[in-house]
């Protein structure tokens, strides 16, 4: 790896106006951390990284790279874009090591943090650095979110989130693992204990179900369930996952190093409507794992999914219908079935608080800056916005950390 990523920060043509910079949803400073580490600035670097994106190290490991910074970088033009990626992992992860930043934290400025995906992380590594004293409510074991319980070890080692969580708690960040809002503690509660601020950023974990007869069945699963945990999953030598997204091609590729000898993606549109990323369809084909286009499933049974085929027409508004094919019903043989059509968020915290509006797919509604509708909660991340990239919930989170401060500032005189 150090010598790949010196030969492709040499590759950097330092760009006065570089559009790197302007193809990351963050803005990370390519071109400047770039001549930092070959001047033997690596810290510095790193600093520069973190204070931009306390996930930095999380996301040069996942972002879809090739359509941000990587995507824009002008040699790509012509040539090889400049593996951006592999730089900002080896600063980020050399840095992480020399990270021993520990604040004066003021008791009085309690803000509860409710889940610890990257939305929560990144409120709670910007606020403790303004002296806050945080409180993590984790409803799993452990930290992480959907970084931990919904991506691959072989895309996002847990390792590296250890590390984070060894960070948080040396900052002073206290943590709460299997406590779950709502049922017992609530957030009025919270408030009833001090905290001058609540943040939500539980994330989406109610798997979207296909409302198909089957769908029941102990050879069906949600692809939300089974990544938290595939080791406990019995699945057999041939498994079809419904879905085409990146959650699709993240299960089925923990599918196949799992043991199970087959795997197909039931798709009902054609390739170029899949809404997984290039890249992890491609690492997906290259694994081994097979697709079915225009391939609709109508029903789930112990012997596998009955499929009929399908085609695309123009609605008048201009969208892509889905219409089956009558007479091309048949029956594909499978041992398991995995669910990957998309999730959206618990009730647990809206259920039990009053004020806090949601929309109709059950999202928390904010204004820009995660305000939600009830004075001192805010919110960002996928409870907000449904699923989305970690450094898009980074962006957005970045913005409601300093909302956060202006309002627990403006509302309460420190002591």
């Amino acid at each position: 790896m150090g010598e790949s990523v010196l030969t492709e920060a040499k590759r950097c043509l330092q760009c006065k106006k570089p559009l790197c910079k302007e193809g990351c949803p963050v803005n990370t400073p390519v071109n400047e951390i770039v001549k930092m580490l070959l001047e033997g600035e690596i810290s510095q670097a790193g600093e520069v990284l973190f204070k931009n994106n306390p996930l930095s190290i999380v996301c040069s490991l996942i972002c879809p790279h090739s359509r941000q910074c990587e995507g824009h970088c002008i040699l790509g033009k012509k040539g090889n874009p400049i593996k951006v990626s592999h730089i900002e992992n080896y600063i980020s992860d050399y840095y992480l090591n020399l990270l021993t930043a520990k604040y004066t934290i003021d008791k009085n400025k309690k803000v509860a943090i409710i889940g610890s995906g990257p939305a929560g992380i990144t409120i709670a590594f910007i606020l403790a650095s303004k002296g806050y004293n945080i409180t993590i409510f984790e409803a799993h074991d452990k930290i992480g979110g959907v970084m931990r319980y919904g991506i691959p070890e072989f895309r996002l080692p847990k390792e590296t989130l250890d590390r984070i969580k060894e960070k948080l708690l040396y900052m002073g960040i206290k943590i709460r693992p299997n406590t779950l809002i709502g049922p017992t503690i609530t957030v009025d509660d919270l408030f009833r204990d001090g905290y001058k601020a609540v943040f939500i950023g539980t994330g989406v974990w109610k798997p979207r179900g296909l409302t198909i007869k089957g769908e029941t069945l102990g050879n069906v699963h949600y692809a939300i369930d089974y990544l938290k945990n595939p080791s406990v999953y019995t699945l057999g030598k041939k498994v079809c996952i419904i879905g085409a997204g990146n959650v699709a091609m993240d299960v089925a590729r923990t599918v196949l190093r799992s043991g199970s000898r087959e795997v197909y993606i039931i798709f009902r549109a054609g390739e170029e409507h899949i809404e997984a990323d290039e890249i992890e369809v491609e690492y997906a084909k290259m694994d081994g794992v097979k697709f079915l286009y225009y391939t609709m499933p109508l029903e789930i049974s112990d012997e596998g999914i009955k499929c009929v085929n399908t085609e695309l027409k123009k609605a008048e508004d201009g969208i892509d219908t889905v219409y089956a094919l009558e007479g091309t019903e048949e029956l594909i043989p499978t041992d398991s079935v995995i669910i990957a059509i998309g999730q959206g968020p618990r009730t647990n915290i809206v259920s039990s608080t009053k004020g806090i509006d949601v929309n109709n797919r059950g999202l928390l509604t904010t204004d820009e800056f995660g305000r939600t509708s009830r004075e001192g909660i805010f919110a960002s991340g996928d409870v907000v916005t449904g699923a989305k990239t970690v450094v898009e919930a980074v962006r957005l989170s970045k913005k409601v950390a300093e909302v956060i401060d202006e309002y627990v500032m403006s509302t309460y005189k420190c002591n």
